[in-house]
């Protein structure tokens, strides 16, 4: 019996890495089930926020992975309806695959093209675009949009993938309830560490890391705010990933200048998605009291590293003090924050050796859950 192909549609994809989570949830998907769905992905010629197309990438043609995935990069000048009309005519498909709601390319455009052709089931992948959160940055346009496209109903027969009951929620809130909406959870690379790496730590000092893009939704000048309040203490902090926005980034540096020696905080760019793992390994803490995580990966790799967490209320990661793998606070209590920290200094190896064996436990426990990848295959059946 012949494989579904599966037609997917997304802005950035691998070797990308700079538009992480969205990135790393659909290459997963691609990962867990290419033995049974024939995945052929369609994606731009270059990575978010850059110009510069991949270094060893033909564009405009099918060309293969090493994992042996197709995949179509468009390069800007080619990225045209007449030439996205023409990829879907080539390339029968049993599943449109599309990743956001927002993309003109790849997402509106394919949307308005599968009218034409009957009998092909659409998926649409939200990605955590219409959690409030979300939904608060770029507001106007956004809320624009959203009424255009419920309008024109352009999303009215396609299947919703929520990866939480929370985003059905968000959905339905959106669009309300005449769409399906699937739930199926966000899957893990299937590359599963075996061995939690060992890192010293000593009382009265702390590494936090965050890896995640500098905007106003990852919350990054909240974080400075909290360290800023700790003075006296010994904290490094480095930052990880692309500058989205210019302006609050500008903020945060100037935040940083007002830090005490003894807080040292270093801003060291993007970081591929291959070497993630191996550099959360070096840090103690993850620190990244975002506003809203659809998924959060980055939180998902940092338990597989052995990492504890130090993170906000506002994603699927909850409890997290009563598992021994972190805090999960609210926004708006610095307080706890602060305490926090302080009680993550004050640990000594004994005590952070066993918040990183539970993290690190949790992580393969949710990295051995089969029923998420069941959930998924269901999306393409």
């Amino acid at each position: 019996m012949p494989r579904k192909t599966i037609l997917v549609f997304i802005d950035w994809y691998l070797p990308g890495f700079k538009a992480g989570g969205p990135i790393t949830s659909c290459s997963n998907v691609v990962e867990h089930l290419r033995d049974e769905f024939d995945f052929r992905i369609v994606t731009r010629d270059t990575d978010y926020t850059d110009s510069s197309p991949y270094s060893g990438i033909v564009s405009n043609t099918w060309i293969r992975l090493a994992d042996g995935t197709p995949v179509y990069y468009f390069s800007k000048e080619q990225l045209t309806r007449k030439n996205i009309s023409r990829l879907i005519s080539e390339t029968p498909c049993s599943v449109v695959y599309l990743n956001g709601i927002y993309s003109r390319y790849f997402t509106v455009i394919p949307l308005l093209l599968l009218k034409k052709h009957a009998g092909v089931r659409v998926v649409v992948a939200v990605r955590g675009m219409l959690a409030q959160s979300a939904l608060n940055v770029k507001k106007i346009k956004k809320t624009a949009f959203l009424m255009f496209v419920k309008r024109m109903r352009l999303f009215r027969q396609v299947i919703f993938h929520a990866s939480t009951e929370i985003e059905k929620r968000d959905i339905e809130r959106v669009f309300g309830r005449l769409n399906t909406v699937s739930v199926a959870p966000n899957l893990a690379s299937v590359s599963i560490p075996g061995v939690n790496p060992q890192r010293f730590k000593t009382s009265g000092e702390l590494s936090l890391i965050s890896i995640a893009r500098i905007a106003p939704e990852k919350n990054l000048l909240f974080a400075l705010h909290i360290l800023l309040g700790l003075k006296g203490l010994k904290i490094t902090f480095d930052i990880y990933g692309p500058i989205y926005d210019t302006e609050y980034w500008k903020q945060c540096t100037d935040l940083i200048a007002l830090m005490p020696s003894s807080i040292v905080i270093r801003y060291l760019g993007s970081i591929e998605n291959n070497k993630v793992q191996e550099t959360l390994a070096n840090y103690q803490f993850l620190w990244m009291p975002t506003q809203g995580e659809n998924f959060g990966h980055i939180i998902l790799q940092a338990f597989s590293a052995g990492c504890p967490v130090i993170i906000s209320n506002k994603t699927p990661w909850t409890g997290l003090r009563n598992m021994n793998c972190g805090w999960d606070l609210g926004l708006d209590n610095d307080a706890a924050f602060q305490d926090a920290i302080r009680e993550a200094i004050d640990m000594n190896q004994q005590q952070f050796n066993l918040l990183s064996e539970h993290s690190f436990r949790f992580a393969l426990r949710y990295l051995s859950d089969k029923e998420n990848e069941e959930a998924n295959r269901k999306l393409f059946r």
